[in-house]
């Protein structure tokens, strides 16, 4: 009979399931991260530190080894590491006898009183951070570019919704703030959840250090010095002082949950875009070949906004796996959390990748229409003024009460012609024609002058950008003028 074997390669691309996140959307430098180049590489210079490391503190290596595993660092020959880890079933041990055979007088030496922990943990920690750093100028130029967008719209008025209900004016830039304010927030916690990454460093088995200890000959000075000196060269400030195999898997709830709730904002402000774009107040960018519908040639659907709320549910999905992966972790670990890490923590940095270019694009060609704005306030803002209206006839000598059930009547009737009629809202008309309002007749457009009813939105987003928004992106003003054209 044929055996089936999984994970085989070679076989036509086509002809097998492959990540659309990677073979749709990523961009280059996050799926390179997670790479198995990368990741066979990273697992290389961690035997390079070690080694040079236990060298220095005078265990007997040489340089010779040391350089002949320098000068092999790249040349990973992965079929044979397949055919290694077919035998032996342990990818780690497959990549040593790999990198060994290559390395026949360091061979000896590689992997000296390490764990399989020792590179995969600290690999992984190591994608954990550049997938960080990668993310993390993304978000500054969407906050970047919301901001521009803030800033040029600031002043223009348009109709606030509370209950998806027309409701007191806001201004365009105000409410591109509410979006701006949750992204600053998930900046500072990409941030915190980078900086506060640590390597997991030299542990040994079960976290004690006893092989290092047993090499170095009870010399606990040497062991944490080993430890300092690996971590340094893995360009990590600190390491985790107390781990057991692994570094704790809270450690992957903390940098996924920052992702999922990037997550969250993304699909708000994609949803604000979508309802807009069906207001016809503000659309998503729209190529000149673009077609919207195969069967509606005049369509204009909003789909990269939809896209991203697509894959912003997926990045909230993905948030359940380290949470449970660190609840169900035994004593000192177990290999259940392997198989699903090995899904869960590329899938959400390349999802939050994926979106923030694509919100990028989306907030760097935003399209507002202020005439259509402009003629929802005046189907609205009859209603609206009816306060200003009851003000100004008490000014001019009337009584409250009087004042305002002449509205409510005015209003109820002119509300009549809207829903019942289909007409357009002549509550203004009505008002003109009642002698009762002659007195105020003059002041009736200054009433209803749109610019009265913002409140102070265009000064509450001058001091938000100024003083919350600015200052968050100094640190990535070089890296500010990347564009993102989209490929699909």
């Amino acid at each position: 009979g044929t055996t089936m074997r999984q994970g085989g390669h070679g076989a036509d691309e086509f002809m097998k399931y492959r990540s659309p996140l990677v073979s749709r959307y990523a961009s280059k430098e996050m799926a390179y991260n997670f790479s198995d180049r990368k990741k066979f590489t990273t697992w290389r210079k961690l035997w390079i530190y070690l080694a040079k490391a236990e060298k220095a503190l005078g265990l007997p290596i040489t340089d010779e080894q040391i350089q002949e595993m320098e000068s092999h660092e790249k040349d990973i020959d992965f079929a044979m590491a397949a055919e290694e880890e077919r035998k032996l079933r342990h990818d780690v041990m497959a990549h040593v006898h790999t990198f060994a055979h290559c390395c026949p007088t360091a061979a000896p030496i590689i992997h000296l009183g390490a764990t399989s922990c020792y590179v995969g943990d600290n690999t992984d920690l190591i994608m954990l951070r550049d997938g960080f750093d990668i993310l993390l100028p993304k978000l500054a130029r969407v906050i970047d570019r919301l901001a521009k967008f803030a800033e040029k719209n600031a002043n223009l008025p348009t109709l606030g919704f509370t209950h998806y209900q027309p409701a007191q004016l806001t201004t365009v830039g105000k409410r591109a703030c509410l979006w701006l304010q949750d992204l600053t927030m998930d900046m500072r916690n990409l941030q915190r959840a980078r900086d506060d990454l640590r390597f997991r460093g030299v542990k040994g088995t079960t976290g004690t250090q006893a092989s290092f200890l047993q090499l170095f000959q009870g010399d606990h000075e040497k062991v944490e010095e080993l430890d300092r000196l690996v971590t340094e060269m893995a360009a990590f400030k600190k390491s985790y002082l107390v781990t057991g195999q692994t570094y704790s898997r809270k450690v992957d709830i903390d940098c996924l949950s920052t992702l999922a709730s990037l997550g969250a904002t993304v699909h708000k402000i994609c949803t604000d875009i979508r309802l807009l774009a069906n207001l016809k107040e503000i659309e998503e960018p729209f190529e000149k070949e673009q077609i919207g519908s195969s069967a509606m040639p005049y369509k204009r659907n909003p789909m990269r906004a939809e896209r991203c709320c697509s894959l912003a549910r997926h990045l909230l999905a993905l948030m359940s796996d380290p949470l449970q992966t660190a609840a169900v972790q035994w004593l000192e670990r177990t290999l259940d959390d392997s198989a699903n890490r090995r899904i869960s923590l590329p899938e959400s940095f390349l999802t939050a990748d994926i979106i923030l270019s694509t919100l990028q694009n989306i907030t760097e060609g935003l399209v507002v229409y202020p005439k259509v704005i402009e003629r929802h306030i005046r189907h609205e803002l009859p209603f609206m003024a009816t306060e200003n209206i009851i003000m100004a006839m008490v000014k001019a000598g009337g009584n409250r009460q009087d004042c305002h059930e002449k509205i409510r009547v005015l209003s109820q009737e002119a509300a009549a012609v809207v829903k019942q009629e289909g007409g357009d809202n002549d509550l203004l008309a009505r008002v003109q024609r009642d002698p009762y309002f002659a007195p105020i007749l003059g002041q009736l457009d200054a009433i209803l002058d749109p610019k009265t009813f913002i409140g102070r939105a265009p000064q509450q987003v001058t001091r938000f950008l100024s003083e919350e928004v600015h200052p968050l992106l100094e640190p990535y003003r070089a890296k500010m003028d990347v564009k993102i054209e989209l490929e699909l």
